[in-house]
């Protein structure tokens, strides 16, 4: 077997078990030690390890890092998520507000934004009204994976598809296509949830505390944060539909935003120093050991012998969900876009891998970095989310969404 396979396979094998010979490993501890393994090993060099680690996503995690943070130690968020849920009285109806609240809010505001600044305010809310925390987790994973599905800045990988595909009217185009079955298959997560996790959910009325801003300042920073960010992306929807050629990447747009918290408030330092930066470190160590492993040619070899049609709809859905698995969603849609590209493959083909590539986060834990900055983040908080909880649900979820999902393109190719 290739080495840097062999080693991918045992850094999977690690992070599932979450052990060493009894001794406990966290996500960021076996990516890191996998990154380090190929680097070691020669399997990559380190110019080609430096050019892996892609800088606009690092970027753009540190700022949504800091914006998370702002709005978690000023009390914004919890403060903002009272006013919105202090009406839901059971925990069916959390769920469903946690579902559709969250997925919808990540279809505008990127996946990645969601998992950050909802990770802390699930957990709080488990904390506060009894229930399971891994039921809140695993609903705010499967909310910000789906509902991203319904735009092209939903996810990285969207944008990616939507800029270079290329979609005509992306967010049309997008939402005439996808926003039925992603509603159903928001409808679809929670009966998956509720039949496959009955326990979780207690008939207990819930009852709200209320939440004040704890620091005014930092809040009023925060507030603005959040203002760049829905106005730049509001020009980026402008121009991406008008197609106007202004293109700045999602780093920009992060970075920009956090600015005012770095620059005018007094808890800068605090902020910087709560940052996530083990899951920073994820990723890099992902990008690197990916990248060694799709230099072996491996996957390339396999897919060639399976003797497909790559740009069929079902080829396409299947190959991006399973691939995505063992090179994360991103990397394969740069790498399979282009072989749907060339072939004159349908605007439901670039959609399919949108979509795919997507939900394929639902499945398994690391193929979708929303999933990891979730784990991350609450195991900060002593909480966590295994491969076999994950599974339990994602599996039998990601099966029934690839189904509606392939219904609804098939109609769309007639």
């Amino acid at each position: 077997m290739n080495l840097s396979l062999f080693i991918l396979l045992g850094v999977y094998l690690v992070i599932a078990c979450r052990k060493i010979g009894g001794i406990p490993v966290k996500i960021w501890q076996a990516m890191t030690a996998g990154a380090l393994l190929v680097l070691m090993t020669g399997q990559i060099s380190p110019l080609a390890a430096i050019q892996a680690i892609n800088p606009d996503v690092m970027v753009f995690l540190l700022g949504m890092f800091v914006i998370g943070e702002a709005l978690i130690l000023s009390g914004y968020l919890s403060s903002l998520a009272y006013g919105i849920l202090h009406r839901v009285k059971s925990a069916d109806g959390l769920v469903l507000m946690i579902l559709f609240g969250a997925g919808l809010t990540s279809a505008v505001l990127m996946n990645d934004t969601l998992a950050i600044v909802g990770t802390p305010l699930v957990l709080r809310l488990a904390r506060e009204h009894r229930l399971e925390p891994r039921l809140l987790l695993m609903t705010l994973a499967v909310a910000v994976t789906t509902g991203s599905v319904l735009s092209p800045i939903g996810n990285p990988q969207n944008l990616l598809i939507a800029i270079d595909g290329p979609v005509p009217s992306p967010f049309l185009t997008f939402l005439q296509a996808l926003a039925l079955p992603t509603f159903l298959n928001l409808v679809l997560a929670y009966v998956v949830l509720r039949v496959m996790w009955p326990t979780a959910f207690h008939a207990t009325t819930l009852v709200h505390n209320v939440v004040a801003i704890s620091d005014p300042a930092l809040a009023r920073l925060a507030r603005l944060a959040l203002f760049v960010i829905i106005g730049l992306i509001a020009v980026k929807i402008g121009c991406v539909s008008l197609a106007v050629p202004l293109e700045f990447p999602l780093s920009y747009l992060a970075m920009a935003a956090a600015l005012p918290l770095l620059v005018c408030s007094r808890r800068r330092l605090e902020l910087l120093r709560q940052v996530d930066w083990s899951t920073l470190l994820f990723f890099a160590a992902m990008f690197v050991l990916m990248a060694s492993v799709w230099q072996t040619g491996v996957f390339q070899e396999w897919t060639a012998h399976l003797q497909m049609d790559l740009t069929s709809l079902p080829s396409i859905l299947g190959l991006s969900i399973i691939l995505s698995q063992l090179i994360s969603n991103v990397p394969l849609v740069a790498l399979y876009l282009p072989l749907v590209s060339e072939a004159g493959g349908s605007l439901m083909g670039l959609l399919a891998l949108a979509v795919g590539s997507t939900i394929a986060g639902n499945l398994m834990i690391l193929a979708a970095a929303s999933n990891v900055i979730i784990i991350q983040r609450a195991e900060q908080e002593g909480y966590t989310l295994s491969f076999r909880t994950f599974a339990w649900i994602g599996v039998p979820l990601t099966i029934l969404q690839m189904l509606v999902y392939a219904v609804f393109l098939e109609w769309g190719v007639g």
